[in-house]
């Protein structure tokens, strides 16, 4: 098994919304990624931060944004962030009819294309459509709320994924995304992801940039191979 250093993504759905760009600052000097989830209250139940407020925090940050799109339509929606300076987008394999046409387009408008799987999702039929992207994006909870209990037998995914990206030869980040913490980050790493997204762990700790480097050491000590 074959894993790239791992990198950590802190959630800004669990950050202080009054406080954004400070949050994001907090971060700047340990994440690897900053996680931006946007929900459109269809895809899933929730609502969260939309397309102004990526644009405005592109402007106080040089950390990569980490775009995860729980919509309807990703086909019309999704092009925008990538022109927004997002560097990955990805979109969830359930809402999207063609997968490889939408990441075609969004590495045409400058960014890396991300496939998601929700919890329910198998992932066999997708698997063979790795090769037209960048980032595997395999959820951990159900999509569409912050603060779900890790339910680890979703790693399953996450371990099929792996076998199949090695295999392959692949380059592509299989990210791991829900109730990523101190005590579950060594099981996720150990199945072969290679990049994590945490909200709580992260923003809930006293100091969230000693949060992410914690979050990294696990996953390096864990990680197959070390």
């Amino acid at each position: 098994m074959t894993v790239p250093p791992p990198i950590v993504a802190p959630s800004i759905l669990a950050a202080d919304f009054a406080r954004l760009a400070e949050e994001v600052r907090a971060v700047e000097d340990a994440a690897d990624w900053l996680h931006v989830d946007v929900m459109d209250n269809h895809f899933v139940p929730n609502l969260t931060i939309g397309l102004p407020v990526v644009q405005s925090l592109r402007a106080v940050t040089a950390l990569p944004f980490d775009v995860h799109l729980m919509i309807e339509d990703p086909r019309r929606w999704a092009p925008g962030y990538a022109d927004a300076g997002a560097y990955n987008v990805t979109f969830h394999a359930e809402a999207c009819d063609d997968p490889v046409a939408l990441a075609k387009d969004l590495r045409s408008a400058g960014a890396k294309a991300g496939l998601a799987i929700d919890r329910d999702t198998p992932i066999e039929p997708y698997l063979d459509l790795l090769p037209s992207f960048d980032t595997l994006l395999i959820m951990t909870i159900k999509a569409g709320f912050g603060g779900q209990r890790f339910l680890p037998q979703l790693l399953d995914k996450v371990r099929a994924a792996r076998r199949h990206v090695d295999a392959g030869h692949l380059e592509l980040r299989i990210e791991v995304d829900g109730g990523i913490a101190a005590d579950t980050i060594e099981q996720a790493a150990a199945a072969g992801a290679d990049a994590f997204v945490a909200g709580t762990a992260v923003y809930g700790a006293a100091d969230p940039a000693e949060a992410v480097r914690h979050l990294r050491a696990l996953a390096e000590r864990a990680a197959p191979g070390a």
